[in-house]
């Protein structure tokens, strides 16, 4: 399994090369592959602000990346270069505050850069650090792929329509994807008859994204307004919801783009199996349950303007960005550390304390 999802690995939104950060821009997609290229951290944080790159993994990795720009600036300005880094870290950390992956690998680059010795290359060893982190969510995701895929195989054998909401693939990863990884893998099994991805206003990451990931990898999808999601469990015989997660709390509540909750509700209705598939960087232990997640909201001209011209008059627009489905509507939680089923607070600590699974 492992073999076929290297061979057919196509897409990624990340690369770094000769110590430059270079970003597709996701903005642009599908009718542009751009790409863009970023010397400083201030810009990298604008480009996670912006859109250019998502993903909570992709948005971690990004981040780390930019403390080696941040990094080698400082220390070409010469003074106080830790006390200076100080401002980039935070620079970074403010660029959005719902994807937990982003602090994780901050903090990951932080405890490399406290751990250095007076002889050491700080530039060498935190750009090591970096490759590190990039690479580690690749590895992660094949193993959440392989995972997913047997759970599909075990509960229901035979081809499957699954449903999917956002773009949890290799866009907004390091490579393969978390959701869109076990359904790759469904797909390379033989499991997968259709992918039915929610359109996922207002930004379209479905439609855009994942659409356009699934249609390059020969993968049949079918793009469907959020609305139709509970008819199409009704209709169409879609026997999992399978997303990602921005953030998942210690008792297994999971905040992910907004309208994944209300996709939990209707699964628990029509019996369908709901999976979320992150790497475990994306739980935090330190925030007990959903309800303490800060969910970020976005300008309301996101929804109120389509291409550029304003749609709706001088009223008022509510857009939260992300959602909290809580872990009682959530049928499994796929990590790189294993599967929780039926997530709840003792499950998910008993799994942070396992080792890496391969």
């Amino acid at each position: 399994m492992r073999e076929q999802l290297l061979a057919a690995e196509k897409v990624k939104a990340i690369e770094w090369r000769d110590g430059v950060l270079h970003l597709l821009d996701q903005r642009a997609l599908p009718f542009e592959e751009t790409w863009l290229s970023y010397h400083a951290a201030a810009d990298v944080a604008e480009a996670i602000r912006s859109m250019v790159v998502r993903g909570a993994p992709a948005i971690g990795i990004s981040a780390a990346y930019a403390i080696v720009l941040a990094l080698r600036a400082r220390l070409q300005a010469g003074g106080d270069w830790r006390a200076a880094l100080d401002a980039d870290f935070q620079l970074l950390a403010d660029s959005r505050p719902t994807a937990v992956n982003l602090f994780w690998a901050l903090k990951c680059m932080r405890d490399r850069l406290d751990r250095l010795k007076s002889t050491d290359d700080p530039l060498a060893l935190l750009e090591a650090c970096a490759v590190g982190i990039h690479q580690g969510d690749r590895e992660a995701n094949l193993t959440m792929a392989e995972l997913g895929v047997d759970l599909i195989r075990r509960h229901q054998g035979n081809q499957q329509n699954l449903l999917t909401h956002c773009n949890a693939g290799a866009l907004a990863t390091g490579g393969f994807g978390t959701a869109l990884g076990v359904i790759r893998a469904a797909f390379h099994d033989g499991l997968l008859e259709r992918v039915y991805a929610d359109e996922t206003r207002p930004w379209l990451q479905g439609s855009r994204l994942t659409a356009w990931e699934l249609a390059a990898d020969g993968i049949p999808v079918t793009v469907n307004a959020d609305s139709a999601a509970a008819h199409l469990m009704k209709t169409r015989g879609i026997t999992w919801v399978i997303v990602g997660a921005d953030r998942i709390a210690a008792n297994g509540d999971v905040a992910n783009k907004i309208g994944t909750y209300q996709l939990a509700v209707n699964a628990m209705h029509h019996g369908v199996r709901f999976m979320v598939v992150a790497p475990s960087s994306t739980i935090d232990m330190a925030t007990e349950h959903g309800d303490d997640i800060v969910l970020e909201e976005r300008d309301a001209s996101e929804l109120l303007a389509l291409g550029g011209k304003r749609i709706a008059g001088d009223i008022d627009a509510l857009n939260p960005v992300f959602d909290v489905t809580p872990a009682d509507l959530i049928d499994f939680i796929v990590t790189e550390k294993g599967v929780v089923d039926r997530p709840d607070t003792e499950k998910m600590a008993q799994l942070m304390c396992r080792k890496r699974l391969h």
